[in-house]
């Protein structure tokens, strides 16, 4: 019979602080990667949410990112102008224009991500294969509740 879980709210507390904390390390680990790509961070999420949503409209990006679409509309023309997007009339409504990820922005996309993964290899150097198995477990499960949500 599985234990109930007696988790306190400071113990709660003090994993989300550290959640946040790892997060902000490994993104900003993989984003030292952006300055060779002449791109600010906010444009590589963009890139990032026109990669998850292949075909996002501005207006859809602008409202992911919880930018207004004026300020969503000048990041697309800077990405855009670099070549990691290309925007395309919607084939059914010619009115709406629709953001595809080009080679050039995948690319970008790949480099951030293999950085943060090199970085959490050296930090996973000193753990031992059944740490890391059972670290791996414990997010699994949280990633499968949080999914849940979605």
């Amino acid at each position: 019979m599985a234990e109930i879980n007696t988790m306190s709210h400071e113990t709660t507390a003090k994993i989300e602080k550290q959640l946040r904390w790892i997060s902000s390390v490994i993104k900003d680990t993989g984003r030292q990667m952006l300055t060779e790509y002449n791109m600010t961070p906010p444009q590589f999420v963009a890139l990032q949410w026109i990669s998850e949503k292949d075909g996002i409209t501005i207006g859809e990006l602008s409202q992911y990112m919880f930018f207004p679409f004026s300020t969503t509309t000048d990041l697309v023309d800077r990405i855009e102008e670099r070549g990691f997007v290309k925007r395309a009339k919607d084939e059914k409504d010619k009115r709406v224009v629709r953001l595809f990820l080009l080679p050039k922005g995948r690319e970008a996309i790949q480099a951030v991500i293999l950085k943060r993964q090199e970085y959490l290899e050296k930090k996973f150097e000193d753990f031992t294969d059944d740490e890391l198995q059972e670290f791996q477990l414990g997010l699994d499960k949280l990633y499968q509740e949080i999914k849940k949500d979605f």
